[in-house]
């Protein structure tokens, strides 16, 4: 008997849950593959340490941007790869859940559903990202009480309301992890004159990035290419600096939280307001975000414990209710099955 598989498909990482072992695999969404012949090189993190130091003929993509799918030919293979890594070869195909993005469109849906088909799967079903990383988080999503999920993902940031087991609120915007990489890269371009890779941008957001006034101001030195000599340079940057670069993105998630709670009806706010606000993935991290969204919701929040992998966790969790799902028990606003 194949064993089912959660597949948190993510535009930076993409997780994979056994059911019966837990997360098995937890690899960046990146392929590698030679131009010349279309073979496929690398996957996952051997593709992703080449990725701004490949010669010519060797490419190094991303297939999914903003929380969906751009390559679908990559996608499917590196789906392929990763179902393959874990489940071995096995006779029986597996069921697999995919977790998608609250404001993914009935286009983008299918191509999911046919990515996870063409690459091996029995059974396809997907599941809003907002309402795994609840399940994930230890929330009981069929209780009568909204909660309020806020998950910031590499491409996407999903914020969403939920009770009994669906979501009532939600808004997906394409701000997220890379979006914050992208405003590092720019601030270096405007207030230092120096350019750095995606890869220096996200080391900087781990070490240094804040969202909110630091109470110890931190500094690390940055090297890059100086626009002015097109020669190698070191700027010192601190934290204060990183909060100044962060601050549109910061605000249109923040926006974002802003409109879902004006269209929540007020029972459900009084929930939240009692509940708080749970962050998820792997732009919660970024130091203070949990504070920032406090002070300026009103609303206690907390940064779940295991944030990057809380999607992953709830997608394997909800492996369970395989059975039912089709009976209505995840209540996924527009759920459909595929065979």
């Amino acid at each position: 008997m194949s064993k089912d598989i959660g597949i948190d498909l993510g535009t930076a990482s993409v997780l994979v849950y056994v059911k019966g072992k837990g997360i098995v695999l937890n690899e960046p969404s990146v392929v590698a593959l030679d131009k010349n012949t279309g073979k496929l090189l690398r996957v996952g993190a051997e593709a992703q340490n080449m990725l701004g130091r490949t010669p010519g003929n060797i490419v190094a993509i991303r297939p999914l941007r903003d929380g969906v799918i751009s390559d679908y030919d990559m996608t499917e293979r590196m789906l392929r790869e990763f179902i393959h890594k874990v489940s071995g070869f096995s006779i029986f195909k597996p069921r697999v859940i995919i977790c998608v993005p609250s404001g993914i469109t009935e286009v983008e849906e299918r191509a999911v559903v046919d990515a996870g088909i063409q690459a091996g799967a029995r059974k396809v079903y997907l599941i809003e990202e907002p309402v795994a990383a609840a399940i994930g988080a230890g929330v009981d999503i069929s209780r009568p009480d909204g909660h309020m999920m806020v998950d910031i993902g590499g491409g996407t940031a999903d914020i969403a309301v939920i009770s009994l087991s669906g979501v009532v609120e939600s808004a997906s915007i394409k701000i997220a992890g890379d979006q914050f990489n992208e405003a590092v890269v720019k601030y270096m371009r405007r207030n230092h004159n120096l350019l750095v890779g995606e890869r220096t941008a996200e080391d900087m957001k781990k070490k240094i990035g804040c969202v909110f006034p630091k109470e110890v101001e931190e500094s690390m030195e940055v090297k890059g290419r100086c626009l002015l000599t097109g020669l190698p340079r070191t700027v010192t940057v601190s934290s204060a600096e990183m909060m100044d670069a962060f601050e549109e993105p910061v605000e249109r998630i923040l926006e974002a939280v802003h409109a879902v709670l004006e269209r929540t009806p007020p029972e459900l706010v009084a929930d939240i307001s009692l509940n708080g606000i749970i962050m998820t993935g792997g732009g919660s991290l970024v130091d203070g975000f949990d504070k920032l969204l406090t002070a300026r919701t009103g609303i206690h929040t907390v940064v779940a414990d295991d944030a990057i992998s809380c999607v992953a966790l709830g997608t394997g969790k909800s492996l369970d209710s395989l059975n039912t799902m089709m009976d209505g028990t995840m209540n996924i606003s527009r759920r459909r099955q595929m065979s």
